[in-house]
């Protein structure tokens, strides 16, 4: 029984779903297919290569490749392209099949790798080999490019390409056996140096790399290339569709080649735009630069775009599968603006986010006609878009915190907040108007803010229904508890960081640490991953590494886009 037919068997059926809400031209082809009877059901891949952790683009593709599976009643696999021991990690492993089951996906007992498949590969080539469509080359990397040709030129025919079948299967094994050293020779296929897709022009099969591979230990000296490794690992899995991002768009003749020249099972490879986002790189090498340069703290940084870096920062897999959905899935290169990112988690946790109240940068309140050993228990709502979520009671007091931002001394026209003289509603509480202010001798700063309160106001109360223009958030002095905030912002200042500079754009004022921060007591038992909307300032997340009673919380997202305001400026 071939692995193809083991997961069939497996599943029981091969029987298609429902139609899927919002098509795109990847349900076209494969409803296309089923119709057709190209295919008896769906089976589609994940390959992620285990050389760094898993960005905002490879959720596009998750969200892809699993969403289609699932569309279709078929299956999907995850399986790693661990074809560079130089460059793989078992950390890397690991982290991948933490993000994808986190998303909200899984690939039951379908792991896979292509290491799984090295001697299956080889035999293939041997195949090839002995058809006479694959030959031992002794040119080095820089002249087999040489020998390419460009764009305009063709190429030209290797010295080692009329070696007989005979002497390539010999070389071949010998390669295998260990006797030659890296980089003396390789394996490539024969085609035509003439093509002018120069993915066709005799591409190379095999390097020999004496490395140790992380699953494979030394076994093995020669190792697969992704084009060779590809198309024939899908085939051997039974994948149906194989779907590739644009940039494989001219390795597709290579890949239906190599399947057609074998004779096996053809999966149908189809290509679409890879995602492409404002204010953020994309490439694994330069995130694995910005790690290794120490530009983030790690991979989880949550200014960088991977999921790790977005969970611990706040992200919801519901917000991001959103943002898949809503970004679609094209045949056309675009950039998304980072916003829409950012629009989609505001949206899920608006819905999801338990309401509170923290001060950022306190500046001390006295209501100097409230009781001085009074403290009220005061109703607040948890999250007005979810009643279910009921209520909870906050500490109301004489001495409060509120911004500093929230009270102007000299205020600007259309400031509603606090100013001498002025009305604001506390939110849930009292309307209070400010009488006085003290004031550092030295420096001439407001430390203290006087003010009256009526005590027919408060929230709930008849009275509570006169009208002011401004209502403020505060906490208890007395009952206040310290958390340390951490405002994220874009890691880079300009829309395309890239270019050979990329790094001077990194964004020096991409984390702001602020301690003393003061929040209402009910936060004091978070947990890691905790979120809540701290009224009028945005999203917050526990973070991963705190000490007990000593919260941190990482700012996932404003309330709005205060880059547009910025921009319009």
């Amino acid at each position: 029984m071939t692995l193809m037919e083991d997961n069939k068997a497996k599943t029981g059926t091969s029987e298609t779903g429902g139609t899927p809400e919002r098509k795109n031209f990847v349900h076209e082809i494969v409803e296309e297919d089923l119709k057709s009877k190209r295919y008896d059901s769906v089976h589609t891949r994940f390959p992620p290569e285990p050389n760094g952790y898993l960005h905002i683009g490879h959720a596009k593709s998750i969200c892809l490749n699993f969403g289609i599976a699932k569309d279709y009643k078929g299956l999907a696999n995850l399986r790693f392209d661990d074809t560079n021991p130089t460059k793989e990690d078992v950390e890397y492993v690991d982290s991948i099949k933490t993000d994808i089951r986190w998303l909200g996906f899984d690939w039951d007992d379908r792991e896979f790798y292509a290491s799984d498949y090295f001697e299956k590969l080889y035999e293939y080539a041997a195949v090839l080999i002995r058809k006479g469509k694959a030959y031992v080359d002794n040119l080095n990397a820089d002249q087999i490019r040489e020998y390419r040709g460009t764009l305009t030129e063709p190429g030209k025919e290797s010295p080692y390409r009329s070696r007989s079948v005979e002497e390539n299967l010999d070389l071949f094994e010998r390669m295998k056996k260990g006797e030659f050293p890296d980089g003396s020779k390789t394996l490539r296929a024969k085609i035509d140096m003439s093509s002018p897709n120069i993915n066709l022009r005799d591409p190379v099969m095999y390097r020999i790399l004496h490395a140790t591979h992380h699953r494979t230990g030394d076994k093995w000296c020669i190792y697969p290339m992704y084009d060779w490794a590809h198309g024939q690992s899908d085939s051997i899995e039974g994948i149906t569709h194989s779907i590739c991002t644009l940039e494989f768009e001219d390795h597709r003749p290579l890949y239906n080649w190599f399947v057609e020249q074998l004779g096996i099972h053809h999966p149908r490879q189809i290509e679409f735009a890879r995602l492409n986002l404002t204010y953020t790189v994309m490439s694994k090498r330069r995130l694995l630069q910005l790690v290794q340069e120490k530009h983030v703290d790690g991979w989880d940084d949550p200014r960088m775009p991977t999921l790790s870096g977005l969970r611990r920062r706040g992200y919801t897999p519901e917000s991001i599968r959103l943002f898949a959905d809503r970004i679609g899935v094209s045949k056309a290169d675009s950039v998304i603006d980072v916003s829409v990112l950012e629009d989609c988690l505001r949206l899920d946790l608006n819905k999801r986010a338990m309401r509170a109240m923290a001060v950022l940068r306190p500046l001390k309140l006295v209501i100097d006609n409230y009781p001085d050993d009074k403290v009220e228990e005061l109703a607040a709502v948890n999250n007005p878009e979810n009643e279910t979520m009921g209520t909870r009671t906050v500490p109301f007091s004489k001495v409060l915190y509120i911004e500093q931002d929230d009270f102007r001394e000299n205020p600007p026209k259309k400031f509603f907040r606090l100013s001498p003289g002025s009305e604001v509603r506390l939110r849930y509480a009292y309307i209070i108007k400010c009488a006085g202010v003290e004031k550092d001798e030295k420096t001439g700063e407001v430390t203290e803010v006087h003010c009256t309160y009526d005590p027919d106001t408060r929230s709930g109360l008849p009275a509570s229904q006169r009208k002011v223009k401004g209502t403020i958030h505060w906490v208890s002095a007395s009952r206040a508890i310290d958390v340390e905030a951490r405002l994220y912002d874009r890691l880079f200042t300009v829309e395309d960081p890239s270019g050979e500079n990329w790094k001077s754009f990194i964004n020096p004022n991409s984390l702001e640490v602020v301690k003393n921060c003061k929040a209402e007591p009910g936060l004091a038992n978070v947990k890691p991953q905790d979120r809540f909307q701290f009224e009028r300032l945005g999203y917050y997340c526990v973070d991963n590494d705190f000490k007990p009673g000593e919260p941190v919380f990482n700012r996932a997202v404003t309330l709005r886009d205060t880059w547009a305001k910025i921009e319009k400026r």
